[in-house]
């Protein structure tokens, strides 16, 4: 399932990034969205992988802080970039003469940015939250359940959910592995 995420995610890259038709708000908030997935999916699954080889559950506290300030900012960019993929599409719709106005490139790398940083102030609320939860007792197996599924499955699912329903995606996805395009 890790490598599914980080190859599926990185065809999506590949694939904006190399077709001149696709460089447009859309696709570049599609191609952050896919970079943030496999940063998200790279922060955890590794580790977990290595603790499952090896049977042994330990992490340092240094590492364990580490992981959590880059899952919880990634995962609170994978989040932002929705709520900002969200927008584009309101405005592509609603306002469809209007759009490439509205949706300019400075725009577009503002609501990057933004999405960028409001995340350093969700890892701190987040962090804190964890924190101060983590005195309560709860089911470790129904934990680790839920972890898998944000961690893992959501950000595999991605690449399938928002590019291979696409047409554009699809022909520039031939395109980058040498499919003939019909």
């Amino acid at each position: 399932m890790y490598l599914i995420t980080v190859f599926g995610n990185l065809l999506i890259i590949l694939a904006i990034s190399s077709d001149s038709h696709l460089h447009t708000p859309m696709y570049f908030f599609l191609a952050n969205l896919s970079f943030a997935d496999i940063c998200v999916t790279s922060t955890t699954v590794p580790k977990m992988l290595l603790n499952v080889q090896t049977q042994s559950q330990v992490i340092t506290y240094a590492g364990c802080i580490t992981q959590m300030h880059f899952f919880i900012i990634f995962s609170g960019l994978d989040i932002y970039l929705l709520a900002v993929m969200a927008y584009d599409r309101f405005v592509a719709i609603c306002h469809p003469l209007q759009y490439m106005v509205i949706m300019n490139p400075r725009l577009c790398g503002l609501l990057l940015l933004v999405s960028w940083l409001s995340v350093v102030s969700l890892f701190f609320c987040s962090g804190l939250g964890v924190y101060l939860s983590s005195a309560a007792p709860q089911n470790s197996h129904t934990s680790a359940v839920a972890s898998v599924m944000y961690t893992v499955v959501t950000p595999m699912l991605n690449p399938f959910i928002y590019s291979l329903r696409n047409r554009d995606i699809k022909r520039a996805l031939k395109r980058v592995t040498g499919v003939p395009v019909m």
